[in-house]
């Protein structure tokens, strides 16, 4: 029963994830049986679902758009086989130490542009190539849809996606317990193909051919030269990160879902890579962990990898035996179950949750969303890892300075924290403070670390002061370890420990 849940979730968005990303429907339903029928036996994380995702579809766009889609192929076997060799190598848990706001703010800048792009789709209209040219010109694809001002029937396919989207909505509001095991999206979809069959409305329908072979695009040795060019390459590499990154993020929250047994993480990485290298020679869309159809798959009672491999035979047989009953589903309603998911993914509870760790998290997250809508993704995710950095360092270079007077004469310079160049400045304050002809004693047993341009600027006024009968002793006992280069002893100057 699980895997009959997950297949009817996973049907629809198969589909419309394909539609995002600007391939044929059909490519989508083969990155599902694959997801289902070989990841699902491979997978580490047993009771995780992998098919095409959402959190890709804006991604292949941009890499359709600039290297066409015999290109899509030789990107995914290359990320694919960065993901088996991860996956080998026992690299599965350093991509669970991405910040969590980055990765917040990459799925909510994802969900916006896929919003942005699917009110086109929803008008039977085609979608602009960057989100802010999506955004610019909606209010004149609106007056193209509309009888009144452009003539168009988009009004009609707008009416059948907005339908969708209230179903979806309510369904998720308003469902009996009973039923909760159907999903909205299938309730919406049926609902929409039916009234626009009944109408009969003028509306673009998806396109699926009759022999599931005709969708195949097998990879050829000579698409594999393209590998050469640095920005097929570059592209491949972020692909395989942000697809392994999102699937383990999936597979730790799968895991707080049940109690069953937990997620290998390394093979599940390796798993993808097979399942992604597969979809490449049939040139199909790259594949992920998705937490929609797994946390359906969850709340179904699955209990084994059985469901998710099941889900891709129900796909398989469903694509073979009633393509007819696809061709009749009308685009709009696809794109509506896809705003629908796009405004989900922009989590503002998630957004609220990152402000227990203070404001730099929640800017992060809304820094790394906007610049890749004002951007590129891989621009916004790069963007979002340099804030992260820099909240590191900033917080590693925290350093307390205190001047306290032990005798006459007598000074302590007391420092705490880590001393590096970016407090070079109010150190350099601190001992400009200092009267002449004091001896002054600076421990650095508490600090956690100090490097040279800290210890040059000690031992240089050292140096300068020492005509005026000042003298500098740095005590560097319980730090052996913890500082950069050695300690210079001169005139006016020394170290002890």
């Amino acid at each position: 029963m699980a895997s009959v849940v997950v297949f009817l979730v996973a049907l629809p968005l198969c589909m419309g994830i394909a539609i995002a990303s600007g391939v044929p429907p059909a490519k989508g339903l083969i990155t599902g049986i694959v997801g289902g029928l070989v990841v699902g036996f491979l997978a580490g994380s047993p009771l995780q679902v992998s098919g095409p995702a959402a959190g890709l579809a804006v991604l292949v766009f941009e890499l359709v758009r600039q290297h066409g889609l015999g290109m899509l192929g030789p990107i995914l076997v290359l990320a694919g086989g960065l993901q088996l060799l991860a996956g080998r190598f026992k690299l599965g848990c350093w991509f669970r130490v991405t910040a969590p706001a980055v990765v917040y703010g990459m799925l909510a800048g994802i969900g916006i542009l896929i919003v942005l792009s699917q009110i086109h789709v929803m008008l039977d209209q085609a979608p602009q190539p960057s989100g802010m040219a999506n955004l610019l010109q909606f209010p004149g694809a609106v007056g193209d849809a509309l009888p009144t001002l452009g003539g168009g029937l988009g009004w009609q396919a707008g009416l059948l996606g907005l339908l969708t989207i209230a179903i979806m909505w309510a369904w998720e509001k308003l469902r009996p317990a009973r039923l909760r095991f159907i999903p909205g999206a299938l309730l919406g979809v049926t609902a929409a193909t039916v009234i626009s069959l009944l109408l009969p409305l003028q509306v673009k329908r998806v396109q699926v051919p009759e022999n599931l072979a005709e969708a195949i695009d097998w990879l050829t040795p000579t698409d594999l030269m393209a590998l050469a060019d640095p920005a097929v390459l570059i592209a491949a590499v972020a692909l395989a990160f942000i697809a392994s990154a999102e699937t383990l993020l999936s597979a730790a929250a799968v895991d707080r879902m049940h109690s069953g047994p937990r997620s290998d993480f390394d093979r599940e990485l390796s798993a993808q890579g097979v399942g992604n290298m597969l979809c490449g020679v049939l040139g199909a869309l790259p594949m992920t962990g998705v937490i929609v159809r797994s946390s359906a798959n969850v709340q179904a009672g699955a209990q084994t990898r059985a469901s998710a491999i099941f889900h891709g035979l129900w796909l398989l047989a469903f694509v073979l035996l009633l393509s007819t009953v696809l061709q009749s589903i009308p685009v709009a309603s696809l794109a509506g179950v896809l705003v629908f998911t796009g405004v989900k993914l922009v989590d503002f509870k998630a957004f609220r949750g990152l402000g227990r760790y203070g404001r730099m998290p929640m800017f992060t997250y809304a820094a790394t969303a906007l610049a890749i809508v004002f951007t590129d993704l891989l621009t916004g995710v790069l963007l979002g890892f340099a804030l992260t950095l820099l909240k590191l360092a900033l917080k590693a270079s925290r350093l307390k300075i205190a001047l306290i007077p032990l005798s006459e004469g007598q000074l302590e310079l007391r420092l705490t924290g880590a001393a590096t160049f970016l407090k070079v400045p109010a150190l350099t304050k601190a001992l400009a403070s200092i009267p002449p002809g004091s001896h002054v004693h600076v421990p650095l047993g508490g600090l956690s670390y100090i490097d040279h341009s800290c210890l040059e600027l000690l031992e240089d006024w050292g140096r300068a002061n020492q005509a005026s009968g000042s003298r500098l002793t740095i005590e560097t006992r319980g730090l052996k370890r913890r500082v950069e280069g050695r300690l210079r002893t001169t005139t006016g100057l020394s170290a002890s420990g």
